[in-house]
């Protein structure tokens, strides 16, 4: 919160928790003195609480007083690093689905060699299932997402598969494939195709769309790789003398790979399909990390994000129904 407060003017926080234990803290930072409202909150969902558990007892806690805060006006979005199941289940009891939406969808950027540095991924682990028109509204969202968080006028839109063939995957890959042609107009983005596992990083693509079984264990498997290479990096330049020799004139090239693959600077997923803002933040994020999902909540916030996605699904929604996809969108 602090580094957020330091590098945002216009940003204040609603905190809440235990008021013994954060008022203290909050009163030796200045930059967040005049900047915080705590509420004073003793209950708490823990991480391995069950979502139907948290529904059932989490009225009170901190995590649903967030939420609710959100539902009444009183913050414009959420950021928690609590559980993601418990968070989803409270979101979607307190903030509810957008019109059209049946299943949420949790979104992250993903490192990759566009322009804009990222590719958005979704969904990384809201739903496990996913049918066709789940698929065709992921789409949807994450094009908007694309927009607002790379600043993509028309984002490339690819479905992961097991090949780049029309005639690879499921049958109901297939039959979101078609859908997501057909609603190139009404989402404001381009189909690319199928794409595999390697073109997540790649630039033929903006925007990755998934289940969210498949979703979550790409971006675990990411995640490690990268932990990987700075773990290799580092072991390999201080094998001997020579390398460490090596690592000091290498030093400005390997700290600009050490933040390009930090997985800290790019930390937030992001609830997409509900009728507010909710970022989800690593549960072990440090400062770094918690300000990254800080400044995407703030930016998502203030463009008015949730409300434009709200209205591009209603319109898939409908063009569904009818039996079709195409047609121009209205929505912003």
């Amino acid at each position: 919160m602090e580094k957020s407060a330091r590098k945002n003017d216009d940003i204040k926080f609603v905190l809440h928790g235990q008021k013994a234990v954060f008022e203290p803290l909050v009163e030796r930072r200045p930059a967040l003195a005049d900047r915080t409202e705590i509420v004073d909150v003793d209950k708490i969902v823990s991480m391995d609480e069950k979502p139907s558990r948290a529904l059932r007892q989490g009225k009170g806690s901190s995590m649903w007083n967030a939420l609710e805060s959100v539902e009444t006006g009183v913050a414009e979005a959420a950021v928690s690093c609590g559980s993601t199941g418990a968070l989803m289940a409270i979101s979607m009891l307190r903030l509810r689905l957008a019109e059209g939406v049946d299943r949420p969808a949790i979104a992250v950027l993903w490192p990759s060699r566009n322009p804009a540095g990222y590719n958005v991924v979704l969904d990384v682990g809201a739903d496990v299932r996913a049918d066709a028109a789940d698929l065709l509204k992921f789409a949807i969202m994450g094009a908007a997402y694309a927009r607002h968080g790379l600043d993509v006028a028309r984002p490339r839109v690819g479905l992961l598969n097991v090949g780049t063939e029309d005639h690879k995957g499921r049958a109901e890959l297939r039959e979101a494939a078609a859908l997501i042609e057909g609603a190139e107009g009404l989402g404001g983005f381009e189909y690319m195709g199928f794409v595999e596992g390697a073109d997540i990083f790649s630039t033929r693509v903006d925007l990755i769309v998934t289940d969210g079984f498949t979703g979550n264990v790409a971006l675990k498997t990411a995640e490690g790789t990268a932990s990987l290479i700075r773990d290799l990096t580092g072991q390999a330049f201080r094998h001997s003398w020579f390398s460490r020799v090596g690592a000091l004139f290498a030093l400005t090239s390997l700290s600009r790979l050490r933040k390009r693959i930090d997985p800290r600077r790019v930390n937030g997923g992001v609830f997409l399909g509900l009728r507010g803002t909710v970022v989800k933040s690593h549960g072990s994020a440090d400062a770094t990390g918690v300000s990254a999902a800080i400044k995407l909540a703030f930016v998502l916030a203030k463009s008015g994000f949730a409300e434009g996605i709200a209205a591009r699904v209603a319109s898939g929604a409908v063009a569904l129904q009818d039996g079709g996809g195409g047609g121009e969108a209205k929505a912003q």
